[in-house]
This record gives C-alpha cells, sequence and structure tokens, in this order.
C-alpha cells in the first residue's frame, strides 16, 4: 500500500483489468490477422479515471482489488503518477481484456472479461475492506467515484452500499456503471451519474432512439427520490449531454485526430470531477468533461496531454442549449 498525498477523488476499482491493445491495419475477421504493434496498459474504468485526474493535477485514490500475480504494472503507474494504492490484493491475476484496434476504419472491438469469480464468502470480505478503506479516505476525499462492472459473485447492492456510506460521511458520489448496479445504486442517492445512452435506455427499459427521448428519460431519473444533482449521458459521436433539473446542455464533441477510443468516456467522468472541484458552472463543465474525453481519444492509455492542453481544448468545445 501506497501513501503519497491526501487524495481529493477516491476512485473505487472491483473490477480493474489490463488492457492489452493490439493495432491491425485492416482487421478481418476469421482469417489470420498480422498485428502493427501493441500495447499493455494498466486499465478498468475507476483507474482509468484516477490516471486522468492525476495527470490534471488534481490528487487521487484508488481503492477496490488487484490479482497479486500481476501487479507490477498497476504499482508502476501509481508510483508515476503519485496515485495512493489502497487495494486490497487477492490471489491470481487481474483480468485481462483485449482491444483490438483497426488503423484504417479507426474502429475497437473490444474483448472484456468477466473479472475474479467470488464466492459469497470473499465478496462480502472484499466489500468489507473496501467499506474500511472509504471510511478512512472519506475523512479527506470531495468525491468518490464509483464505475465499472462488478466482479461475478458481488452482491448488486455493492455500489448502493457505498453510494450511502461514502455520502453520509460528506463526501459526494458520481455513479458510472450499469444494469442491476445502476438501478440499485440510483436508490441511494449518488450526486452525479453518468450513463451512455445504451445504458440509459436499458434502466428507463425503452429505446433512446432521438435526442428528445434521452432528455425525457434522463428527466425520469432527475424526478426520482433521492435526486441526482446532475445527469450526464454520453452519446458518442453526438457528443454528450448535460442535465440538471432545470437545464439542459448539449456538448459538441470536438474533431480530433482518433488513436482509440478505449477510456475516453472514463476520460469525461474524470473531467466532470474536475469540473466539479473547481466549482465550474455547467457549461463550463461540459466544455472541460468534453475536453478530457477528446485528449484521451488522441492517446493510447489512460493518458491525457498537459492541463494546458486539456483546457486549450475545452474553450473550443461548442456548447448549446435543447431543452
Amino acid at each position: 500500500m501506497t501513501s503519497i498525498r491526501l487524495p481529493q477523488v477516491v476512485t473505487v476499482a472491483l473490477n480493474p483489468a489490463l488492457d492489452q491493445t493490439i493495432e491491425v491495419a485492416g482487421l478481418c475477421v476469421g482469417a489470420v490477422n498480422r498485428a502493427v504493434r501493441m500495447q499493455i496498459d494498466v486499465g478498468g474504468k475507476a483507474i482509468n479515471v484516477a490516471s486522468c485526474l492525476a495527470d490534471f493535477g488534481v490528487s487521487a485514490a484508488v481503492a477496490g482489488q488487484l490479482g497479486r500475480d500481476n501487479a507490477a504494472l498497476f504499482d508502476e503507474l501509481f508510483q508515476r503518477k503519485q496515485i495512493a494504492n489502497h487495494c486490497c490484493f487477492l490471489d491470481g491475476l487481474t483480468r485481462i481484456n483485449t482491444k483490438l484496434v483497426d488503423t484504417v476504419s479507426g474502429d475497437t472491438t473490444d474483448i472484456n472479461m468477466p473479472g475474479p469469480e467470488l464466492t459469497p464468502e470473499a465478496a462480502t470480505a472484499l466489500l468489507e475492506q473496501v467499506l474500511e478503506q472509504l471510511e478512512r479516505l472519506v475523512e479527506h476525499a470531495d468525491w468518490v467515484v464509483l464505475s465499472g462492472s462488478l466482479p461475478p459473485g458481488m452482491p448488486m447492492d455493492a455500489y448502493a452500499t457505498m453510494t450511502g456510506r461514502a455520502q453520509a460521511a460528506g463526501a459526494a458520489v458520481l455513479l458510472d456503471t450499469s444494469g442491476a448496479p445502476l438501478k440499485a445504486a440510483l436508490a441511494t442517492g449518488p450526486r452525479l451519474v453518468k450513463p451512455n445512452r445504451q445504458e440509459l435506455a436499458e434502466l428507463v427499459h425503452r429505446p433512446l432512439d432521438t435526442l428528445e427521448a434521452v432528455i425525457a428519460a434522463g428527466r425520469e431519473v432527475l424526478n426520482n427520490a433521492p435526486a441526482p444533482e446532475q445527469v450526464v449521458v454520453s452519446l458518442g459521436e453526438e457528443g454528450a449531454l448535460f442535465l440538471t433539473r432545470h437545464d439542459a446542455l448539449l456538448a459538441h464533441p470536438l474533431s480530433v485526430a482518433v488513436t482509440s477510443t478505449v477510456g475516453a468516456g472514463d476520460a469525461m467522468v474524470a473531467g466532470l470531477v474536475a469540473a466539479r472541484l473547481e466549482g465550474r458552472s455547467l457549461t463550463e463543465t461540459a466544455q472541460l468533461a468534453t475536453a478530457f474525453a477528446a485528449a484521451k481519444l488522441m492517446r493510447l492509455g489512460p493518458h491525457l496531454p498537459p492541463p494546458d492542453e486539456v483546457r486549450a481544448l475545452a474553450r473550443q468545445v461548442t456548447v448549446i442549449p435543447v431543452d
């Protein structure tokens, strides 16, 4: 365990990963493909968020679990970026995800492993350990980010339990997950929620084929009790929708040279938290979060360029009211 700086943000990595990115010039399914290059990066949504925050100068800590047998790359990233490591170590390997990047089409194909299969006893023990870490860390942290999938065997209400505990201790929670964990945690009133269009459609049990439909679904989430302050819906090539109870803004994506789409949503989460830490308006938040995502698109791995470059991108983001 490494203690570096008191964290402003704690991210919870219950299902981290190593991302193996393989570049292929024209992927041909069902045939032999020769790779152009390969790169292995520390990944998983929560660790991506912490990494991007650290690049922006925000002190971050990670709680959760790591496989003991391939923890070295995680340790190297944490030490290099001064991210405090408060993860528990489990026997075996952290899962390895494969990203196939077609350099001709620009498409990325993800092959994600499910994560370690936890027995009920192991899941309970891990959850209690993470809750103990959170209780200690939120004495200083302003935000807790709960993002990503749960490993098999973890209770579907794990994020709900963490949300209740963290916010009762005075930290704000940003939730970025899907399915049953999203539905359960929403009932505890996280401060900010960031689904993508598909995850929001699954939550409200209907397709969201138009921007108006996405706004209506986001309003449903905002009108629940307890309700978040903001719902941010990532829309891919259409940009992102930023909703409060009174405003709806659409941030248009920036045109950048795309190296990899992996982790762009996690970078947006990091940008949301960074903007809230700076007390930014909704428009400024939309600009900075979109800039984080655009900056990430230009790089492999969970990395951003220097903060001045990210802020320069933010000034180029067009935001319009759509309500």
